[in-house]
């Protein structure tokens, strides 16, 4: 299992604009493709412009599915086309949990299935 962590760097001052997008559009759609959100945020200190999320899988093998069915979506691609021309650029990171956090990260899996 693992957490993928996408940073995306908008352009100067659309981080309040790709967020009510994505409150208003792309969250649902978004948390009906991929398993579990382990966070979504803004930065306040440090490289400005940015949001960053977090998504837990069970393997590379989810991901990859998830992911798939959610890009052929029609409504996901046209939400996409909304918030594209606010991103600047993009970074992905695929990290895998300490183990002392490996049970927590297991269980938000699991909580998630069941929702």
């Amino acid at each position: 299992m693992f957490v993928e962590e996408r940073m995306y760097t908008l352009h100067p001052g659309k981080v309040p604009e790709y967020l009510k997008l994505y409150q208003e559009e792309g969250l649902a759609l978004q948390t009906s493709f991929l398993p579990a959100m382990a966070g979504y945020y803004s930065t306040e200190v440090g490289p400005l412009n940015m949001v960053v999320h977090m998504w837990a899988y069970e393997d590379l093998k989810q991901r990859a599915e998830c992911r798939a069915k959610m890009q052929a979506d029609p409504a996901w691609q046209a939400y996409v086309k909304k918030v594209q021309p606010l991103v600047l650029h993009q970074e992905t990171r695929i990290m895998v949990p300490a183990p002392f956090f490996a049970a927590k990260l297991q269980a938000m899996l699991k909580a998630a299935k069941q929702a």
